[in-house]
This record gives C-alpha cells, structure tokens and sequence, in this order.
C-alpha cells in the first residue's frame, strides 16, 4: 500500500455527518419546560405584556359593557311578552371580540421567536445545550400560547355576564374557550414558522398577520367572488301555491317545471368553512337546529345554520310553498345537523403543526446555510 493510497482512506468527507433522528425530534417536558419557563419570565418581566394584558381588559370590557347597555336599549320598545332574551346576542359579540383581537395579538408573541433571538445573540447558547431542536421550538411555541390564553382567560368574566342574562346553555362556554384556545394556538405554530424561515423579526410578523387576513377575509371574500360562476339557469320542479289561491284557506301546494337560476353552493361551502369565525360559531352549539324558526338573536346559531344549509346546496324540488311551514326536507335537515368545524379547525391546525416542523428543522445545527446577514453568535 502506497502512501497516496494512506491518504486517500484518511481523507475527511466534506459532507456533515447527519445527525441522528433522536437528537432532532427528542422531546422531554423537561427540556420543553425549560425553554418555556424563559420564555415567559422575560414576556412577565416586559412591562409591555402587562400593559397589554391591562389595555386587553379593559377594552374587551368597555365594549362588553357597551354592547350590551346598546341591545337592552334597542329591546327596550318590545313588547314584554315577545321580548326575546339578549343573552345568545350579546355572548356571540363577546365571542367573536375575543377570537378577533385574540387573532390579533396572538401574532405578535409568536412570530419573533426564533429570529429575535436569533438577532440578540441567545438562540445560540439554546442550541449548543443538550436541548433538542423539537424542545426548543415547542418550548418556544408553549410559552407564546400560554400568553395568548392569559389574554382569553382575561375575558372569562365578560362570558359570564353574558351567560347571565340567560338563553345561552352552559356547555357553549368551555366549547368556546377550547375553541379559542386551538385556534390560537395553530396561530401559534404558524409565527414560530415564519420567525425560523425569516432573518427580521418585522417579516415573520407581516407573514403571520398576512396568513390570519387570509383565513378570515380572504375566504369570505372568495366565496361571494365564485358566486357567479356556481350558478345555472336550469330546468327544475317548483313547489308553489297555486295562483288562484285567495289566502282565505289553507292551500294544497303544487309541483311546477319552471326556469329557474340554481346556485351550487355545496362546491364552494369549503372556503366559509376554512374562516376562524365560523369555526367558532359552528362548534359552540349556542341554540338546536330548526329551519324555520330562525336565529336572529343569536349570531352564533345564525352563522352555524346558513354555513350548513350552503353545504347541503339548493333542494328540488325549490320549497316556495310559503303556506306549508313545516316540510323539511331529510337532505337538508340532515346536512344541517352534520357540523362543519371540523373542516376548518383540522386546516388551521395543520397549518400550526407545519409552522412547528419547519420551525423544527430550521433550529437544527449544524446549519447548512444562512441568510446573509444572519446573526450566529
């Protein structure tokens, strides 16, 4: 054997040794506690966070308050025998004004934490310890819910007095709260994504709100943009009145072959079913279902019930037959008693769960390559 032939043998590769799975996507509560309990002593030790806590309470309150001094004066000239009560109107405001700021802030916590820290010179004293990248990011992705449900647990008592005005039922409150709580936290997932694929702390945080805008404005927005091309002007069977009817007795409805346009709203329920608010309105089971005897004091009942009668899409024959109050159809009365939450809130939280892998595979060192710019050490 030659000495060229030594040499080549004992040449080093120039390829990294690929570290094992384990040491990636360990996880220990003690290691994810580890990184929490820093995490959340520096946001405690912020008076920033209090503050914003503070503020959080108070304006969550003050429109509480205001909203309902607003629907007891507008209820005021009822009669007292039809009054309806204003419990389900006003925790359905409540519930949507905490999702909505919660929605809000929640980008704000998560969305600077690995970058953040990245740009102070810290993350690299985490990632030179025996923590695993998977302890790190869900440590990080812990501390940043747990001051996202500090806001939620701050709006407790203003459910509670909407609860108290009756006409809610009391299992709609800890669905709510769940609701919130995993909502926030997919929201959660989706910030520490965007903090570990972008160098500022200002871009993730952009990203973020961009990616909650979409979820809450642009599906909405889509749907009524597809409108016009699901509907068909089509031959169908009408159920009507007859047209000598004089409304003096109980007419016999009548089936018809008319022209009429028909909108195919089970192609596109989906995108309504992707937005946080009807995730939330659909699983907090505020009032049963019953088609015709409406939910307009209850906003929450009211969004859960057209989402489902859009999935279900139009029944022929079309029910015109005004007189006859109580045909259902099984079609829709079943579809509207088949939830739709599930739909979105599995999106949503893929979506966190995807933010949490990338944020995983981004803290694992050593790292192949780095923005330019990005600060190590």
């Amino acid at each position: 054997m030659t000495m060229s032939e030594v040499e080549l043998e004992h040449e080093p590769s120039t390829t990294p040794p690929k570290a094992p799975r384990s040491a990636t996507w360990g996880l220990t509560w003690h290691g994810v506690r580890t990184v929490a309990v820093l995490e959340l002593r520096q946001r405690v030790r912020s008076t920033r966070w209090i503050v914003a806590l503070i503020v959080w309470f108070v304006v969550v309150g003050g429109i509480t308050l205001l909203t309902s001094g607003a629907i007891t004066a507008l209820s005021s000239g009822e009669a007292f025998g039809e009054r309806p009560s204003n419990g389900p109107l006003l925790f359905g405001a409540v519930t949507f004004l905490v999702l909505g700021l919660g929605l809000l802030v929640t980008p704000t916590l998560a969305s600077t934490g690995i970058n953040g820290d990245r740009n102070a010179g810290t993350l690299a004293t985490l990632q030179v310890t025996l923590l695993t990248p998977a302890e790190i990011a869900a440590g990080k992705l812990l501390a940043a819910w747990a001051a996202a449900c500090a806001f939620l647990v701050a709006s407790l008592p203003f459910f509670g007095i909407a609860l108290a005005l009756g006409g809610t039922p009391g299992t709609a409150l800890p669905r709510v709260v769940l609701l919130v709580a995993v909502l926030l936290a997919a929201v959660c997932g989706i910030g520490l994504g965007f903090s570990a694929l972008t160098a500022r702390t200002a871009g993730s945080t952009v990203l973020t709100f961009l990616t909650v805008a979409a979820l809450t404005l642009l599906t909405p927005i889509l749907f009524g943009l597809t409108y016009p091309s699901i509907s068909r002007t089509q031959t169908v069977e009408v159920s009507t009145v007859p047209q000598d009817w004089t409304g003096e007795v109980d007419a016999e409805c009548q089936v018809s072959v008319q022209q009429r346009t028909v909108t195919h709203t089970e192609r596109t329920w989906w995108l309504l079913g992707l937005n946080p608010f009807v995730v939330l309105a659909d699983g907090a089971g505020t009032t049963e279902y019953t088609r015709f005897s409406g939910n307009d004091n209850d906003p929450l009942g009211a969004i859960r019930d057209g989402v489902r009668e859009l999935r279900a899409g139009p029944t022929i024959p079309l029910d015109e037959c005004w007189t006859d109050q109580t045909s259902v159809d099984d079609r829709t009365e079943a579809a509207s008693r088949t939830p739709v939450w599930p739909w979105g809130l599995a999106v949503t939280v893929l979506l966190g769960a995807g933010g949490f892998v990338v944020a995983v595979r981004r803290l694992h060192v050593p790292t192949r390559t780095l923005a330019r710019g990005t600060r190590v050490a």
